[in-house]
């Protein structure tokens, strides 16, 4: 009852709670998975429905001088206002895949850093997939990639170590999609910038529940998410960062219309545009990204930095009750503890966290789902989107972890596994 009534106090006391209305809820639904994909914005229904209704049904081919041109810019605009950058220096559109073949190919064929590719063992695995394929076509060795101890926290000496004696292109992840480890960018970049090297990052597990301000962190290059804590839906297009002072040396490998200087002239000699805008390819998808508007504008006017402060909040109050109720139950926190080194999801393991991830999700009478994510071999992840998420749902969550164990319900499930986890 104490911590019921703790939780319930913080509820009541949170700043960002009528917040929470403005998203579609699954009654009895414990939702704790906005680190892979965040609900739906209730105004977003609204906005997708004119834009197929009226802008495309009625207005069609009308609607790119009306409506659809000047999309991608708007919602540049305001990423760019989230993270603390100047507009011309954010572009929205392809996925996040893209975006970071397309910059680092482009820093490569600058010249500006050695043609060496760093990576390490905390980074997203597809990142590293793409830097293996850019050395692939570059005959270039293959990228270091430095590994840790743990996959809780980078070793930051050693990090540094690698890149003094490798200097080149880094790509890191600024919160390890694992652990939630935080990376600390402004330390980093500087590092680098003194090892003749720059730091591509990747602001995916981060953007819309960290504070991150690229101008302050001296960050030069950057891609990134809107599906997550961005509430932009599956699959929404990415957004690429590529500091002004890089803009006449980098170029993209992708000479595509939209990246032409002036692409409706239709001349057939490609002139690339002077700017960010040089990194654009083929038609936006205008369908996509128009779902992403809603969820960035809940963020700005909810405020980045009373985001991340309720964002402490809920995970510090998630390992406080894990320390209290999982921990005498073989459950281990794979999460850094200090508030200032993780991001937005806490890690807990078990070695039964596959099984009790299926107890989770199946619910039972009298009991909500929980709804997290699993991670190989053996991560449940539970990512708290502060704009929604309360610590009633938290508590509750902590009670149904302990009772599965208590109760061996995780004994009814099998190993076998889908494809999304």
């Amino acid at each position: 009852m104490v911590n019921v009534n703790k939780a319930k106090q913080k509820d009541q006391e949170d700043r960002l709670a009528p917040f929470r209305k403005e998203f579609h809820h699954v009654p009895d639904e414990i939702y704790l998975d906005g680190n892979s994909l965040g609900k739906l914005p209730l105004k977003t229904t609204s906005i997708l429905t004119d834009v197929i209704e009226q802008q495309w049904g009625q207005n069609l081919i009308r609607s790119w001088n009306d409506h659809w041109l000047d999309l991608p810019k708007r919602l540049s605009n305001k990423l760019a206002k989230l993270l603390h950058a100047d507009p011309s220096e954010i572009t929205v559109g392809e996925s996040t895949s893209v975006n970071l073949y397309k910059v680092v190919q482009g820093l490569l064929h600058a010249g500006l850093f050695p043609r060496q590719l760093l990576t390490d063992s905390l980074n997203f695995p597809t990142d590293n997939y793409i830097l293996e394929g850019i050395t692939k076509q570059h005959q270039l060795p293959q990228p270091v990639c430095i590994q840790y101890s743990s996959d809780l926290t980078a070793d930051l000496e050693k990090l540094k170590k690698m890149i003094k004696q490798h200097p080149g292109i880094v790509c890191l992840s600024l919160v390890s999609y694992k652990s939630a480890y935080l990376y600390p960018m402004k330390i980093l970049n500087t590092w680098a910038k003194k090892q003749q090297s720059i730091i591509v990052w990747d602001l995916s597990h981060a953007v819309g529940a960290v504070d991150i301000d690229l101008r302050e962190t001296e960050c030069l290059a950057a891609i990134g998410c809107t599906y997550k804590y961005l509430n932009g839906g599956p699959g929404a297009p990415a957004f690429l960062y590529l500091n002004e002072s890089l803009h006449s040396h980098v170029n993209s490998p992708i000479q595509g219309w939209f990246g032409h200087a002036r692409p409706f002239d239709f001349s057939s000699d490609y002139s690339a545009a002077d700017n960010i805008s040089k990194f654009d390819a083929g038609t936006p998808t205008i369908l996509s990204l128009a779902g992403i508007e809603s969820g960035i504008d809940l963020t700005l006017k909810a405020g980045i930095k009373h985001i991340r402060t309720k964002s402490e909040a809920l995970t510090a109050f998630f390992i406080e009750r894990f320390k209290e109720e999982l921990l005498p139950l073989s459950y281990a926190l794979e999460t850094p503890a200090d508030g200032d080194m993780r991001g937005s999801h806490v890690t807990l393991s078990h070695e039964e966290s596959w099984r009790i991830c299926q107890c989770l999700l199946q619910g039972k009478k009298d009991r909500p789902k929980v709804i997290p994510d699993f991670r190989p071999h053996r991560y449940l992840r539970f990512g708290f989107a502060p704009l929604y998420t309360t610590f009633q749902e938290l508590d509750r969550t902590i009670d149904r972890l302990r009772e599965i164990v208590l109760d061996k319900e995780y004994e009814h499930f099998g190993q076998s596994r889908p494809q999304v986890t």
